[in-house]
Order: structure tokens, then sequence, then C-alpha cells
């Protein structure tokens, strides 16, 4: 605890919480919440700047706060920074019941009502309920301390119905927050909105800035995700200049790590120009001692050959890579294609023209963490924090919550299998058509 204290005003002395530790050395409990919430977000930001080791301390400002919060007198909220310091903290991984509980005790009507219902609906995961209240109050919040903050809840809360208005309040937050765990999340969602609104311009955009500032943040692999989506989506000769420039801010280990991502999606997808190209940048930025990396993009090369009139060399190359350099993913991935490829492959049984269902593949193959998506299973992307640390560092850890949630299969395998299927029936219907005649 000492350690953690010591910490704390180290913390406090770099945003210069405390002028004079030692003319009066003050613990949380003497220092009024705005304050302490400095320190917080001096930490969270130093976290998404790539000071992972700031976690624990985190833990320990949230406790620290929540308590100061709970313990002072009404009239602490007199004054408004205080005010703007319960809000905060509740949008930065904090109790939300405490913003309840302050609020229900509130006599001098400090606390804005309008914030603390609509963020009460939000932490509760019914954020679709305050969209209309909050965005009719923001515009007196715009240039406060709790703008940023409110922007990016507003934002997350339109994201699915209205993404265009989704991506004004990101690009808000972002601008009134540089250099912040609010900027890093706006930014790397803004991606994701772009990409699935088709704005290919507006998502490079937002890769290069996020790029050039958050490559250490501990969820810069999530960003490599949606970096690799809309690369496949939007590919060609006029946006390889972009990509470039946007990998051109990675080491040659990232750079890999999202051309071997974008080989696996191209594969999958059936794009073979790109897994096949994917794969060679892959190839060719990987050491003679990187054996799983090399493995991997020899997989997803040659999955695009099944299909082709190669299919037999195909089948032969990946059959040959060895089963320790591939994740449960690549490995379940793998099959798939072998069994695809030896139905296609396989005479007719006589007794009856319906192929064999590939219904053999094993499909339980859990989602990976995020950044072992190619099969590595050791992104070179920012490690990520303990688990907790991530919700607490999200400036909205609802939606980091439910981000978080593990599906009970690859998606990405299920569509591989999917279009193996397909594949499989038109065979069948040629068949019976030669059999019928």
């Amino acid at each position: 605890m000492l350690k953690a204290i010591r910490t704390l005003l180290l913390c406090a002395c770099a945003v210069g919480v405390v002028p004079m530790v030692a003319a009066h050395a003050q613990g949380p409990e003497d220092l009024p919440p705005y304050k302490l919430l400095r320190s917080l977000q001096y930490i969270q930001d130093a976290i998404v700047l790539g000071d992972h080791s700031a976690a624990e301390m985190q833990r320990f400002m949230l406790a620290a706060i929540d308590k100061r919060l709970r313990e002072s007198d009404p009239t602490v909220f007199d004054d408004p920074r205080n005010v703007d310091a319960a809000f905060i903290y509740a949008m930065s991984g904090g109790n939300p019941e405490t913003l309840s509980y302050l609020a229900n005790h509130d006599i001098e009507g400090n606390f804005d009502t309008r914030v603390v219902d609509a963020l009460s609906h939000y932490l509760a995961g019914k954020g679709g309920l305050m969209v209309e209240n909050l965005a009719k109050a923001i515009p007196e919040y715009r240039n406060s301390r709790v703008g940023p903050y409110l922007y990016l809840v507003l934002g997350n809360a339109t994201s699915q119905q209205s993404p265009a208005k989704s991506l004004q309040y990101y690009d808000w937050a972002r601008l009134t927050a540089p250099g912040t765990n609010i900027e890093e999340a706006a930014l790397r969602r803004s991606i994701a909105l772009a990409t699935r609104g088709a704005m290919p311009d507006k998502g490079f955009s937002y890769s290069l800035s996020y790029a050039r500032r958050f490559l250490t943040s501990p969820y810069a692999s999530q960003f490599a995700d949606v970096f690799v989506e809309l690369a496949v989506a939007n590919y060609g000769a006029q946006t390889e200049t972009k990509i470039q420039e946007i990998l051109g801010f990675m080491d040659k280990p990232r750079q890999r790590e999202v051309y071997l991502r974008i080989a696996r999606r191209a594969a999958i997808g059936g794009m073979q120009e790109l897994a096949s190209l994917a794969s060679a940048r892959a190839q060719d930025l990987s050491d003679v001692a990187d054996a799983g990396p090399k493995a991997l993009a020899s997989l997803y090369s040659g999955l695009v050959g099944i299909p082709s009139k190669g299919i037999l060399e195909a089948v032969k190359e990946i059959s040959a890579i060895p089963e320790a350099e591939l994740s449960p993913r690549d490995r379940a991935l793998r099959q798939a294609a072998t069994v695809i490829a030896e139905e296609v492959l396989r005479a007719p049984d006589p007794e009856s023209l319906t192929q064999a269902s590939v219904s053999n593949v094993k499909s339980d193959t859990t989602m990976e963490e995020s950044g072992a998506a190619t099969g590595s299973g050791d992104s070179p992307f920012a490690k990520p924090a303990p688990e907790a640390a991530l919700k607490a560092a999200e400036p909205d850890k609802v939606l980091q919550a439910a981000s978080s949630e593990q599906s009970p299969a690859d998606p990405v395998l299920d569509a591989f299998l999917s279009t193996g299927r397909s594949k499989l029936d038109e065979i069948d219907s040629l068949l019976k058509g030669e059999d019928g005649q």
C-alpha cells in the first residue's frame, strides 16, 4: 500500500496535482475528487500510450476515488469540478452505483439530472433509451471537462442506428481530447464504422492517425483487426499507397502480422490474388528463424489453391506444414480445407450420388484472444493488460465488456465451411444431372 501511495503521489506531481508534496503530504482521503480524477486520467492516458505497468495503479485509483466520492460532504459538490469528476469517474470504469448514490443525496441540485439519467441508462446497457435526451443536453457541455466523454458515449450509443452521426460524435470527442484514451477509443471505433459504412477514405484517414499515435496501446491488436477488414474490403491499386503509408509506421513484425491477417481473410474469402500477394509479403518480412509466420503464410497461400486446378499440389503443400506451428483455429482451417478437397476429388458412390457432408470438421474451436487470429498466438502488437484492467481503462466499460465476450465458434472458419458446402452442393447437382441423362 505504501508503494501504491508513493506512486500516486508521483502521478499527482506529474499532472500538477500536488505542487509541494514535501510541505503538505496529503493522502487520497484529503484531496478533493477532481484532483484524484486528474491522476486517474494521467494513468489511463499512459496505458494507451504504452505504459501497461500502470494497470495495477489504475485499479487502486478507481477504488480511492470511489471511496472519496462516497465519503465527501455534500458541500464538496458545490464546486463544479468535483461534479465533473463524479461524471468522468463513472465513464472511466468506475462504479455506476456511486453516481446514482451521489445524485440521490444531491439536495442543492448540483448534479444535472439529464446527464445522470443518460449515464445510468447507458451504464446499465440501455444506451438507446438515452440518446435523445443526451443529444439535447450535450451542446451545453461541448467545451467542458465532461464534453469529450459524453461525446464518446453518445457516439457508442448511436453507432448502430446512425453511423454517420456517430462518426461526428467521435470526431468531436477525439479532437477535444487529443493524445488521450478518449482519442484512442474514438479513432478505433471510427475505423470500424467507416468500414461497415463503405467510407474507405475516412477509414484510411482514421487508421493513419491511429498508427501514428497508438500502436503501443493494449487495444492495438483490435485496431489491426479492423484495419485488416478495411484493407481487404477496399484493396486495389488506388488504396495500395494508403495501406503502405499506414504500414510504414509499423516495424517489420507488426507489418508481417497485418499481412498474415489480410492473407487469412483473403484466402477464406476466395480472393486468390490478394491472399497470394499478402502471403508473399509476409514471407518477405520473416527472418530465417520465424518458422511460425512462414508456416502461416504457406497455409494461407495454399488455401486459395484448393478450388483451382492445382488442388492436389495445394493439399500436399498445406499438409506438410508442421502442426506445432499452427494454432487450434488454423489447424481447424487446414482440416476444413483438406476435407473439402478430398470430397471434391472423391469419386461418387454408385449407391448414392449425394456427397458426404463436411460436418466432421471440428467446429468447436473457441474464439481466441484478439491478436492470435493469424494462428501464431504471439501478436507483435501491444500485449494486453489483464482483462479487468482493460475494461477499466476503457472510457465506457459497458461496451468494452460486451466486446470482450467470446464467440462459441470461429465465424471465419464457419464462412469457409459454408463456401465449401456450397461447392459440394454444386457438384452434387451436376452429378445428378448427368445421372438423369
